[in-house]
Order: C-alpha cells, then structure tokens, then sequence
C-alpha cells in the first residue's frame, strides 16, 4: 500500500472531508424541534403570500416600536422611518423571459447584462433611501433608545447570510 499522497491527491481528499463534516454540522440535533422554514416567514411552498408577510412586518414593528419606548415627540420620526425600511412591491421585469428568449445569444447575454445593471441601480438607490432614513431616525433616538436599536439590528444583521437586516428581518432570536 502506498502512503505518499501527492498534492491533488491530498487536495481532493480535504475537499471532500470538509464537504462531509459540513453537511454533518447542517444538521439539527435530536429533539431540537422543527425548523423555522419560509411559511414562518410569509411564505407556503414557494408562494409568497403577501398578507401574512405584511402582518408579520407589522408586528415586528409594534415589537419594535415597544422595545425602543418611543416617546409621543418622536412619533413622526418613527411613522417616517417604518414608511421608508417596508418592503416594496418589485417592478415587474421590462422584458418577459419569452422575449429574451426570441435573441440570438450574443443579444441576450447584452440584455440580461443590461436589465442586471438596472436592477442593481435600484437596489442601491433604495438601499440608500433606507440608510438615510434609518441614519435620520436613530439621530432622534436617546442614548438609551440607540442601545436598543443597536441591539435589534445586530442579532438580525447575521441572520440569511447579512440580509434583511433591521427589525423586520432575519429570524426571529430568543431574549
């Protein structure tokens, strides 16, 4: 039996080990109970159901709203805020799968290239909006109050990998 492992060898050989220890870690222990899963959230097998996901946001925020103890002098400073970080309803695509479909390859790689780059310049911008409407709430907060909001978006700002962070997203953590 040979022993020396050549470098690939012992490459792949950790890749693989390291594929396998990670998927033993993914799995809850015994009696942990259910997993939350999207219907949790708003979701029931791929259907996204925009009534409860609107009565969890806001319940999340009344949450919120009673943790931070908002005082009568900063109620329009909240109504601005909550108005500003709520989802938004997505714009529908400007060109239907069945058209992109119809281009040649080279113009379709150039369209969906292009419908990217107008997505993601929405993104920013809104991003941007809920930044600067978060930055001009938190101002208004006292010392105490930014404790607490700290607190709220730090345990949300790690949950589905840094997304959805803030009092709305994220799963719910206990304490």
């Amino acid at each position: 039996m040979r022993t020396d492992f050549k470098p690939l060898h012992t490459l792949i050989l950790a890749g693989a080990l390291s594929t396998l220890a990670s998927y033993s870690m993914a799995q809850p222990t015994p009696g942990a109970g259910p997993i939350p899963g999207p219907a949790a959230h708003g979701y029931n097998m791929g259907q996204h159901n925009p009534a409860r996901m609107q009565a969890r946001i806001t319940e999340r925020l009344a949450e919120f709203k009673l943790k931070l103890k908002i005082t009568p002098a900063q109620e329009s400073a909240w109504v601005t805020f909550t108005d500003a970080i709520k989802p938004t309803a997505r714009a529908p695509m400007s060109t239907s799968h069945a058209e992109l479909s119809k281009l040649p390859t080279p113009e379709r790689l150039d369209r969906m290239r292009a419908l990217h780059t107008e997505h993601m310049a929405a993104m920013t911008t809104l991003m941007d909006q809920r930044a600067n409407a978060t930055k001009t709430f938190y101002a208004v907060l006292s010392a105490d109050q930014k404790k607490v909001f700290d607190d709220q978006f730090s345990r949300h700002a790690g949950a589905r990998g840094g997304h959805r962070a803030g009092p709305m997203g994220g799963h719910p953590h206990p304490g």
